[in-house]
């Protein structure tokens, strides 16, 4: 339908406020100079998360005299965290402040929390006395110490959740979609903010870790409280050229209220003709804006009770609570997210094999010969540039060499479903984890064979480059998972719940990083006391044993994954079968990677 032609039209747009709360002016808001401000809260927010994550688990051992169990879990719980507290953020933003002032206040949180990791770094009594020379034993950190790290770890952790969550959304904020040209630089928007959380990272994991490892812990993190103050003032100069939208509501309200009200009918019979059930066609075209109507569906039949009309609500349904009363449609989104739960739950483990890549395998790093050449050695957290590095080099190959092979080969202009890709980046978790063991098992043989087994600090002649194969492998299951999921999610998440659709995947993220700390701790407390598996100096411990149970969980995970995944029906055939259009999302959400 085509927009009318007024004076105002082209000026201004209907559907975006500027800082004062008028109509913004095209001309005068959002576009690239805007983007360019959120950006870099974002370049900032990566540099800070993974620079600490991915070079924590050395601080943890070295300087704070943590054990290797509780280092791993250290990190990945404060990974976990910061990815469940995106879930927090999404609902703060889109229910009660906006994605303007999340991002303005978490990224304040955050500036504080990096602040008070930087001052534990510099003061002595924040810290454990280091270990004496010849030593074996060394004093861990106590309470105290343990208790500024962990305020200023999640106070990180809670600015990073609660900015990510509003980052990528407020840019594409900035962005007209009904606007063919604008349309355009959104999508272009999106493939910048990729690049740059890519390059966020790379810089984090290379010259980052290389400045805490060779200048100072004070003066990486340093970096990162500068960095963040910086992009914060630079995000609130830009307040006069942002577009605001209003407050969209969280999805979440929705499947809750579809919940109770089905629970509070539960002992009402279901009438035999769905069409006796209250839905989008029962409303007044006054009352609000109508959803996409969506058929009924034989499957979940308990929540459709949540919209059975009663004799007590009357007729005028504007007085009835959502949570006595539901649409059809309504009920039918809900019964879509609960389809998509079993890919959901096969998803989670790739994230705690995922998790060895920031902690054992950093661990492993640290033992072996870092050195290029004659001077300069490489940071055990710097590994994990390969992952990154693999991780870019997969979406290319991907999209030039085998999208198209597999366009041919399974005549679907896509190349592979969402769900195959997801399935492929499953498969390389599983070798990952095979490889893993086997460079652990040689790495212990090169130890014994030296004599060097009881030296926790020796360096083993032995190249640090055997580990290149676990991370390659690992990042090129994530390139395809990342991808797979958040494709999966975004389409076949109900329109307009964007939100919810980034908010399970980031869900797996943390719950996968929340299961490693599980395992971990499971692993360390059966094997502490015979021969240890994760033991303090690694070259004692049987670290391929937990590698091992990692790949078998692995390939058990993936075979449930190839089930659920016969079993799902995507929601474009699904919808195509009942005789609907497809009405999809035409921007893709946030993103908080």
């Amino acid at each position: 339908m085509a927009l009318p032609i007024t004076d105002d039209y082209g000026k201004t747009l209907n559907d975006a406020w500027d800082y004062k709360g008028q109509l913004a002016n095209r001309s005068k808001t959002g576009g690239w100079i805007s983007s360019a401000m959120i950006l870099g809260v974002e370049t900032c927010e990566r540099l800070i998360t993974l620079g600490i994550a991915f070079n924590l688990v050395t601080y943890l051992t070295g300087v704070m005299h943590l054990g290797s169990a509780t280092s791993a879990n250290t990190v990945t719980n404060f990974l976990g965290t910061s990815f469940m507290l995106c879930l927090l953020g999404g609902f703060v933003a889109d229910t009660f402040l906006g994605r303007y002032l999340t991002i303005a206040i978490f990224a304040t949180v955050q500036a504080l929390g990096v602040t008070i990791l930087t001052i534990s770094t510099i003061v002595p009594n924040l810290r454990p006395p280091p270990c004496a020379e010849n030593s074996t034993t060394c004093v861990q950190a106590n309470g105290t110490q343990l208790g500024v790290l962990h305020l200023a770890l999640y106070l990180t952790a809670l600015g990073t959740g609660g900015l990510k969550s509003s980052v990528s959304g407020f840019g594409s904020d900035q962005f007209d979609d009904k606007d063919k040209d604008e349309r355009a630089m959104m999508t272009t928007f999106f493939n910048w903010f990729y690049f740059i959380v890519s390059i966020g990272s790379l810089a984090a994991v290379t010259v980052l870790v290389y400045i805490e490892d060779n200048l100072g812990r004070q003066w990486g993190y340093g970096i990162c409280a500068c960095a963040i103050v910086v992009c914060l003032i630079v995000f609130l100069i830009g307040t006069k050229r942002y577009r605001f939208k209003k407050l969209s509501g969280s999805p979440l309200s929705q499947i809750a209220a579809v919940f109770i009200a089905a629970w509070k009918k539960r002992k009402m019979e279901l009438p035999a003709d769905p069409s006796q059930l209250f839905n989008v066609d029962d409303i007044a075209e006054t009352s609000v804006k109508k959803k996409q109507k969506l058929p009924h569906s034989k499957q979940f039949r308990f929540l459709d009770k949540a919209a059975i009309k009663t004799s007590e609500m009357g007729e005028d349904i504007k007085s009835v609570s959502k949570w006595d009363l539901a649409t059809l449609t309504d009920v039918e989104e809900v019964k879509m997210i609960v389809r998509m739960l079993p890919i959901w739950a096969t998803t989670i483990e790739f994230w705690t094999i995922h998790a060895q890549m920031t902690t054992f395998s950093v661990s492993q790093a640290e033992t072996m010969d870092r050195h290029i050449g004659s001077k300069f050695q490489i940071p055990p957290a710097s590994m994990t540039a390969f992952l990154i590095a693999s991780i870019l080099l997969t979406v290319p190959i991907y999209d030039r060499l085998v999208a198209p092979l597999a366009a041919r080969l399974f005549k679907n202009p896509q190349g592979l479903t969402p769900l195959r890709r997801v399935g492929v980046g499953l498969f390389f978790a599983t070798i990952a984890m095979v490889v893993a063991a086997l460079t652990e098992i040689k790495r212990l043989r090169v130890a014994e064979a030296h004599n060097l087994v009881q030296n926790k600090h020796a360096v083993l002649p032995m190249s640090v480059f055997w580990l290149i194969p676990q991370f390659i492998l690992t990042g090129a299951g994530e390139a395809m998972i990342y991808a797979g999921q958040l494709d999966f999610f975004l389409r076949e998440c109900p329109k307009g719940m964007k939100t919810m659709s980034t908010g399970l995947f980031l869900s797996t993220l943390s719950l996968g990083f929340f299961l490693s700390t599980l395992v971990v701790s499971i692993v360390n407390s059966l094997t502490a006391h015979s021969h240890p598996w994760l033991a303090d100096n690694l070259n004692e411990g049987r670290l391929y044993n937990f590698y091992w149970l990692l790949g078998i969980i692995s390939l058990v995970n993936f075979v449930a994954f190839v089930f659920c995944a016969k079993w799902y029906v995507y929601k474009e055939k699904w919808l195509a079968a009942e005789g609907f259009e497809v009405e999809m999302d035409e921007t893709p959400g946030p993103s908080c990677h």
